[in-house]
């Protein structure tokens, strides 16, 4: 067993996939980018599948590659692109490349062209988030290009999509004016002669929440690890997928007076007993929670004392602890069914999101797969 691991249960991720496709009333895009959240893409790309997903999308070329090195199969849509992408192995590999722009498109085209293959596009336009995605302004010239590269046979045109600006405030009145917004660019993109044969703009928080949102398919991302996007709402009966656990390195008393860690930001106000957890802020344990952090050890909880440290920090067994042993291992979070804070309490603490506590999960973190 390593040091740092990374429990991954599989069945979560497949019953979350359930969920969110009764849910939304629609098909499922199992969200797999920055190594599927921290949880690894290929095995939950593969559990999301088998439960019924109909495809996966990524942020980049380069994860979309990834999969298919791993025998990934499924449809896999990637809409992340800079100028020094590229696109050659992803249109051979026959990955669906959603672009933003005619630029974007053009350079898609010239790789179908170098490879003598087929490219399979998308198109994204900006309905009012105000990031990726075709500018509505600009969305004709890149329907007509569409339309060109198509009829040419450079190009098979399959995807029109959005992404909501507030998905997490169901009822705000934007969601339904991107909703129109995007409805209307598809009728254009059909009136121009490259119509769109699959269509979606919800993400896990609009497609728990609003299903006349739905369209072909839903992007679940942060629902399909169990975690709610919108908290205020309840865990929709979402199941948390990750367990993050470390060994215990070193147990030891300490006297009253001693400072604990770097700048002694804790001093030992008592003779007491430390345990030194075996990963840091290296291993995606925030530094910022540092004299804030709250673990468990077998079932028991312990204030973390003292900075968090790159590979290592320390926690406060009490003057009187005596069962914690070397070797232990401490439950730093997960599903909080056995009173261990979750990736949203680590998240509240650090004035964050949970998704960044879980895609920051890295270092010498290994995962062990469990169903």
């Amino acid at each position: 067993m390593a040091a740092v691991e990374a429990v991954v249960d599989l069945g979560a991720i497949a019953y979350n996939v359930q969920v969110v496709g009764d849910r939304a009333r629609a098909g499922v895009m199992a969200v797999v980018k920055a190594d599927g959240y921290g949880h690894g893409a290929t095995q939950v790309a593969r559990a999301a599948l088998s439960a019924g997903a109909a495809e996966l999308g990524v942020a980049t070329v380069d994860e979309a590659m990834a999969l298919r090195r791993d025998g990934i199969t499924a449809p896999i849509a990637t809409w992340l692109h800079t100028c020094t992408t590229d696109f050659a192995a992803a249109v051979a590999s026959g990955i669906e490349v959603v672009v933003s722009s005619v630029r974007q498109l053009s350079d898609v085209a010239a790789a179908a062209e170098a490879t003598g293959t087929i490219a399979t596009v998308g198109v994204k336009v900006d309905t009012g988030l105000g990031r990726g995605g075709a500018a509505l302004p600009d969305w004709p010239d890149l329907c007509e290009a569409v339309a060109k590269y198509a009829a040419s046979g450079a190009v098979v045109m399959r995807t029109a999509m959005t992404h909501l600006a507030r998905g997490d405030e169901p009822q705000h009145p934007l969601n339904d004016r991107q909703a129109a917004g995007l409805d209307a660019c598809v009728a254009y993109l059909r009136r121009a002669g490259a119509p769109a044969q699959v269509i979606h703009m919800s993400n896990s928080a609009a497609a728990l929440t609003r299903p006349d949102l739905s369209r072909d398919l839903v992007r679940a991302g942060i629902a399909v690890y169990g975690r709610t996007p919108i908290p205020a709402m309840g865990d929709f009966g979402l199941e948390p997928a990750l367990t993050l656990t470390a060994e215990i390195a070193v147990v030891k008393r300490i006297s009253a007076g001693q400072g604990v860690s770097y700048n002694h930001t804790w001093v030992a106000p008592r003779d007491t007993t430390i345990a030194v957890i075996a990963c840091g802020y290296a291993d995606g344990i925030p530094r910022v929670l540092s004299n804030g952090l709250t673990i468990t050890i077998g079932g028991r909880s312990f204030p973390n004392v003292g900075r968090i440290c790159m590979d290592q920090f320390v926690v406060d067994l009490g003057p009187d602890e005596t069962r914690v042993t070397e070797g232990d291992r401490a439950v730093l979070f997960g599903t909080g069914a056995g009173g261990e804070p979750t990736a949203a309490d680590w998240a509240r603490a650090a004035g964050t999101i949970d998704y960044e506590i879980l895609s920051g999960i890295r270092g010498r973190t290994v995962r062990r797969y469990v169903s």
